[in-house]
């Protein structure tokens, strides 16, 4: 199956309180090194003629600006988790300038928090400026978004049910530490996964290091990125320099083109 040529940029690749964490003085929110400073976790995808955000954390609205974009196709949500939707508002600009409501893709769960954490964008009578947002439910089916066809993936974060997505051949899961062999079945084969990877310790609800790197192995990717990544976890240079070969930790503003 051929898919288009998309390019993956990590908008944030820190874990709910982002990297360096309000009020640590350890040695991962002390460093200098770029790739030590964490905004919450979210991805742009784009094609020849798409654009979509997988996840609005708080840190969107910085995350659109330092990417320069003009225009935005979509967002896609994994969750309803406040570090994944909490930026939703600032959708407002692409409505004033694109002249029409923005695309919001995501589960029954996580669309009804949305209505509720965003009450005053769904009233009947809006105030001006309102966002304005158009809310589209998604399951287990793959949708399209113009030419790129999405395929949601079931993981796991404790009890509640996220969903990745595969593009073609890149996988994006965060927010999880459990995969069930149906929706392994749905990654297999893909160029690239994204995955989460907390911290070295064991996690209640997010992948270890140890973890993340069994499921990629188990799996038999040939590439794969680290993300949602605590201070916890070590400084970059540190970690990279520990993981198997084809096996990454990603930062805030990588790009990949497959």
């Amino acid at each position: 199956m051929s898919y288009p040529d998309i390019k993956i940029t990590f908008l944030g690749t820190g874990t709910s309180s982002g990297v360096p964490m309000i009020g640590c003085s350890c040695e991962v929110c002390t460093s200098t090194d770029k790739k030590d400073k964490r905004l919450r976790s979210s991805i742009l995808v784009q094609s020849a003629h798409t654009s979509v955000v997988v996840d609005s954390g708080p840190d969107f609205r910085y995350q659109m600006l330092r990417t320069g974009m003009k225009r935005l196709d979509a967002v896609v949500f994994t969750h309803p988790h406040k570090d994944h939707v909490a930026g939703l508002d600032d959708v407002r600009g692409f409505n004033y300038f694109m002249r029409k409501p923005m695309e919001i893709y995501g589960n029954e769960m996580t669309l009804e928090v949305i209505i509720r954490e965003f009450p005053y964008a769904f009233t009947e009578k809006k105030y001006p400026g309102a966002p304005n947002i158009h809310l589209n439910t998604i399951s287990s089916e793959p949708f399209q978004i113009n030419d790129l066809v999405i395929t949601p993936v079931l993981v796991w974060h404790m009890q509640m049910p996220v969903l990745g997505y595969r593009f073609g051949n890149f996988t994006y899961i965060t927010d999880a530490n459990r995969i069930e062999e149906n929706s392994r079945e749905l990654i297999r084969g893909s160029e690239v996964l994204v995955l989460n990877a907390l911290r070295k310790e064991k996690h209640i609800s997010h992948f270890s290091l140890s973890e993340a790197i069994a499921e990629v192995k188990e799996l038999n990717i040939p590439t794969a990125y680290f993300t949602h990544i605590s201070h916890q976890l070590g400084k970059h240079a540190d970690v990279s320099n520990e993981l198997p070969e084809g096996i990454h930790l990603a930062y805030d503003g990588l790009s990949l083109t497959l």
